[in-house]
């Protein structure tokens, strides 16, 4: 399930690939039309700056703009950004990868087979969903 934090920054990101590409967008404007809580906006933008996906400028005039555009930003960006690991176990996990402390060989566990093929599905999945897409739909 995504967090309330992922679900944020993806309509977060829906606003801003929806403006003109020029466009500076306010924080409040975003939190107004996308109904999030302004606090835990700001928060959100900070992590998507981090993140190389938006832009800052400060001033009167300041706000917030896309860095790359909406074709080139996947659920799964968003996804490992605020929630980490796509895989349901660390031993499954292509970034986030561990060993089990339990499992007496990784090479014969069918579970974490079974996982890494959950993995990669639903990997190919995020990867074919971009925000552009969403817009369309």
């Amino acid at each position: 399930m995504l967090s309330h934090k992922t679900k944020y920054a993806l309509k977060a990101l829906l606003y801003l690939a929806e403006q003109d590409a020029n466009h500076i967008s306010k924080t409040i404007d975003i939190a107004e039309t996308a109904n999030i809580p302004k606090k835990f906006l700001e928060q959100i933008l900070l992590d998507l700056k981090r993140g190389h996906l938006v832009g800052s400028k400060q001033g009167k005039f300041g706000g917030y703009y896309l860095l790359k555009s909406g074709n080139e930003i996947t659920l799964a960006d968003i996804h490992r950004l605020f929630d980490g690991a796509i895989a349901l176990l660390p031993c499954a996990s292509l970034n986030f990868y561990e060993r089990c402390s339990d499992c007496v060989s990784e090479a014969e566990c069918s579970l974490r087979h079974g996982l890494i093929a959950i993995r990669e599905e639903t990997l190919k999945a995020m990867q074919g969903i971009t925000i552009a897409s969403l817009i369309k739909k």
